[in-house]
């Protein structure tokens, strides 16, 4: 029982935290009334290594990442989607990125163009987006060897992601989610994606499950 209760308070502390950092729209439910399907864009990932990488690879790279937590939040919604009934549908990925680059769009200019004006484009509600802060390669996966000495001593933080939905129609941030990387999130993108998309589940908007209990 001594071993059981500081595992208890240590999930319970860290379901706190992550709720702490979901921020929802007090006018969600009024913004998003006509709401039917979300595109998922490439997120917009900052690198900083400790290996030397020049430039261009490091640019090369950042975009890798970028569209690996795309395509790993569509895997994500897609097998959710199979269990549990959430108010909207998800375009897919590779479409969404087809019809960005017949439209000039891709990756080094995605961040200049307006919520409104890419889900005009994609012809959709609402864009799911976000950025990546990372000292590592998430894509390739990470050590998962490690100790309870690493979360005191920092070695275990890889960097941060932001999830957020954007408003088609008028701009205005729906949904946002934060959360650290580390060795205990998930030893590659999509296993950090599940985990972190699980906690966030409790309040992800969309979800006619959470929905349906909050009426209640």
């Amino acid at each position: 029982m001594k071993k059981i209760l500081p595992l208890i308070l240590f999930f319970t502390v860290s379901l706190a935290m992550a709720q702490k950092n979901i921020y929802e729209n007090i006018n969600f439910d009024e913004l998003t009334e006509d709401h039917r399907v979300l595109a998922i864009i490439p997120f917009i990932a900052h690198l900083e290594l400790k290996e030397a990488v020049d430039h261009d690879e490091l640019k090369t790279l950042a975009q890798r990442e970028g569209y690996a937590v795309q395509n790993a939040l569509e895997t994500y919604f897609s097998k959710r989607k199979k269990r549990k009934k959430f108010n909207v549908d998800f375009q897919n990925v590779a479409n969404t990125n087809a019809i960005l680059a017949q439209n000039g769009i891709d990756y080094n200019n995605l961040d200049i163009h307006t919520t409104q004006e890419l889900c005009d484009i994609l012809k959709v509600d609402g864009i799911i987006s976000g950025n990546l802060n990372l000292n590592i390669l998430l894509s390739e996966g990470v050590p998962t060897n490690f100790s309870l000495l690493d979360y005191f001593s920092g070695d275990a933080n890889y960097g941060r992601i932001g999830v957020k939905i954007s408003d088609g129609e008028t701009g205005k941030l729906l949904w946002k989610y934060e959360n650290e990387i580390t060795k205990k999130t998930g030893k590659n993108t999509t296993e950090l994606i599940d985990k972190m998309m699980k906690t966030a589940s409790r309040k992800f908007p969309y979800d006619k499950e959470k929905k349906r209990k909050n009426k209640g």
